[in-house]
């Protein structure tokens, strides 16, 4: 009788959509289990273990959270770098996303050799792919510090430094001078991974009905006027998604993986590996869950 109920359900209308719904995200949802759920349940298993490896194979031993407090307390490397990438996701999508929204809204407006200036500032993403990505950029940047006597790093110091005593002469908190400065040392970060933010702003401004400008020119609103009040909060959304972007991006660039990768693969300590793997991604995922929660708040959804 179960069966038969089965079939007739199947053949309603919604039914069927729900089949049709099923087989096409069937190959997503076997692809997700096979290369991503039981990979991560291995590798929560491995950290919880030590692996030797012999002639009978591989010998899994339970030692419970060994590995991590050994990530926490004796790999001190790892704890510094941990907290360095930390701080620099905290500091970096802030300023990454306003830098974005920022460039988006001046690379819409009309001016001559707008297509240019777009795919110039697209040009990192797109040099940051394909056999361009084995090419280290600070390398580079070294590279031509030492060529130029390290003119530029000296320059850049000075500049930050003048404007850190420009701001404090002004009364501005030592805090937000700190971070300021902060944000000019780290500009050539910033540019590079604002590509693809820069493309997603641009889109959701595009978007936005003229009428809505047209309007409030009628009522005499200025420019500034309409940023605040019918730009941003129509790209709202668009925030909360550059921003888990970009935070997800920087934890993809970041050097803990590159101590994850060597711990695992040079001294064949998979079990300290993967408890800093998983250290790591409870920091990034603890980030994530507090800056949708606080953003979600100041989303506005045009119905």
């Amino acid at each position: 009788m179960k069966s038969i109920k089965m079939g007739k359900s199947f053949q309603t209308y919604e039914g069927q959509k729900a089949l049709w719904g099923f087989l096409f995200v069937s190959p997503w949802l076997i692809g997700f289990i096979v290369f991503f759920m039981i990979p991560l349940v291995n590798s929560l298993r491995y950290s919880l273990s030590t692996i030797e490896a012999s002639s009978e194979g591989m010998q899994i031993t339970f030692v419970g959270f060994t590995n991590y407090v050994q990530a926490l307390t004796v790999n001190t490397s790892f704890n510094r770098i941990l907290v360095e990438s930390l701080i620099d996701i905290v500091v970096n999508v802030p300023l990454i996303v306003i830098f974005s929204l920022f460039l988006a809204v001046v690379l819409n407006q009309k001016f001559f050799g707008r297509t240019v200036s777009r795919a110039i500032f697209f040009l990192p993403v797109i040099l940051a792919s394909g056999a361009i990505v084995s090419l280290e950029a600070t390398s580079l940047v070294q590279a031509v510090n030492q060529q130029n006597g390290g003119s530029s790093g000296a320059i850049n110091a000075l500049s930050s430094f003048e404007l850190e005593r420009m701001m404090l002469r002004a009364g501005v908190h030592e805090n937000i001078v700190m971070y300021l400065t902060g944000a000019v040392n780290r500009i050539y970060d910033i540019v590079s991974q604002s590509g693809v933010q820069i493309l997603i702003f641009l889109a959701g401004i595009q978007a936005i009905s003229p009428q809505l400008y047209e309007a409030s020119k009628v009522e005499g609103a200025t420019g500034y006027e309409a940023f605040w009040k019918i730009t941003l909060p129509m790209v709202s959304p668009l925030i909360l998604v550059n921003v888990i972007y970009t935070i997800i991006d920087s934890f993809s660039r970041s050097p803990v993986t590159d101590i994850i990768m060597s711990t695992g693969f040079d001294t064949f300590n998979f079990g300290l590996s993967s408890a800093m793997a998983w250290l790591y991604f409870l920091s990034i995922m603890l980030i994530l869950v507090v800056s949708t929660y606080f953003i979600s708040k100041r989303v506005f959804y045009q119905e």
